[in-house]
């Protein structure tokens, strides 16, 4: 993803006052400075995008799960009607 131990210094040009009173007032909010609050930003986004790009690696191992096993179907007929486990005693 990324190596914490490199560090490089970026510099955003042209930023709208708007966008830098919002930054500053979210900063501010949260207790921290706007470098520390914008790192924050960017190192959330790098593993959203980490995330994004292994979830799409995996899409084609991914199997369907038929809707008679879908977890929400299962609890629901253990709530209604209990399992056969439940009605004949046995384990």
């Amino acid at each position: 993803m990324y190596n914490a131990c490199m560090a490089v210094a970026l510099q955003i040009r042209d930023v709208p006052d708007e966008v830098r009173d919002f930054i500053a007032e979210r900063a501010a909010q949260q207790g921290k400075s706007m470098q520390a609050y914008l790192l924050d930003l960017l190192r959330r986004e790098a593993r959203v995008a980490a995330n994004v790009a292994l979830f799409e690696k995996t899409a084609a191992a991914r199997v369907v799960v038929p809707a008679e096993l879908s977890p929400e179907r299962i609890i629901r007929q253990g709530r209604d009607g209990g399992f056969s486990i439940d009605r004949d005693g046995t384990t």
